[in-house]
């Protein structure tokens, strides 16, 4: 990997793996709409011009559909999933279950790419052991930490629908500029989400604290438009199949900023699921 590739893995490893601590703390203030709203609002503001700059936004107009296909599968379904969760799964497992995407990439690459290399045996025993994991992770907590099963379940889906934008969106719009594809994305979600994030707004807005507004600017600019524009000029440097693997940087930095800032605990599905998810999902995603 080159340096400049290095670089960017790092930086969008932690741009990644901030949100999930952000909307822990954003859930304590505000709603779950109004979350998402001003997450894309922020990162909107900052990625348009940008965009504009690039002459991104034209084309991606033209090929608004396959771009409505991405923001649904990307943003409007998992990032309602995953902040609703938040409400009662702690940021850090929510870290560890999006590890799962490149366990869904595996069934993507077979069944909608045609990817027969799939049938690996050294694939196989990725997914086995990825499977072992999550079993152990959500299994072994849900009997001991009193783990919230439908909100577990929200966040396995949001993983998927993680797994299958990026697939969709680069066979049928891989060739346009990232900028104009995610600023357009963040207007549809906005559209989306406008009426029920403004009704749900609180009427006494909080200004004594201003952990949840820190919240909500970081995941809009940081964890929104500057993290989707380090993702993809990740890819263009190292590759889509490399780039996937930024989900086990991401995890760990979820897992730690949950346990260090926001004092959650360790668990011992998460001991026993955590390396399991990441051995299975790392082989699973493996070029063999």
């Amino acid at each position: 990997m080159s340096r400049k590739g290095l670089i960017l893995f790092i930086a969008c490893g932690i741009a990644w793996g901030m949100p999930y601590a952000f909307i822990s703390i954003a859930v304590e203030q505000f709603d779950v709409a109004t979350i998402i709203l001003a997450r894309v609002v922020i990162g909107a503001a900052v990625l348009i011009p940008f965009a504009i700059y690039r002459k991104a936004i034209m084309p991606a107009l033209k090929q608004w559909r396959w771009v409505l296909v991405f923001a649904v599968l990307e943003m409007v379904g998992p990032w309602f999933l995953i902040t609703n969760a938040e409400r009662t799964v702690s940021s850090g497992l929510t870290g560890l279950l999006i590890a799962l995407v490149p366990f869904w990439g595996v069934f993507i690459a077979y069944f909608y790419n045609g990817d027969k290399s799939v049938k690996h045996p050294k694939t196989i025993f990725g997914l086995v052991i990825g499977f072992i994991g999550v079993l152990a992770l959500v299994g072994i907590d849900a009997f001991t930490a009193n783990l919230d099963l439908l909100g577990v379940g929200a966040v396995v889906l949001a993983s998927l629908g993680y797994a299958i934008a990026p697939a969709v969106s680069f066979k049928k719009i891989g060739d346009l500029d990232s900028a104009g594809v995610i600023s357009l994305s963040m207007v549809i979600v906005a559209i989306c989400y406008a009426a029920p994030g403004l009704m749900a707004l609180p009427a006494d807005i909080p200004t004594a604290n201003f952990d949840g507004w820190m919240a909500l600017a970081v995941l809009g600019v940081v964890c929104s438009a500057i993290a989707f524009i380090l993702f993809f000029d990740l890819i263009k440097e190292i590759g889509s199949a490399r780039a996937t693997l930024i989900t086990y940087p991401n995890t760990a930095i979820a897992f730690l900023l949950g346990i260090v800032f926001l004092s959650e605990p360790i668990t011992v599905g998460m001991i026993l699921g955590f390396p399991l998810v990441l051995i299975g999902s790392y082989f699973a995603s493996k070029k063999h």
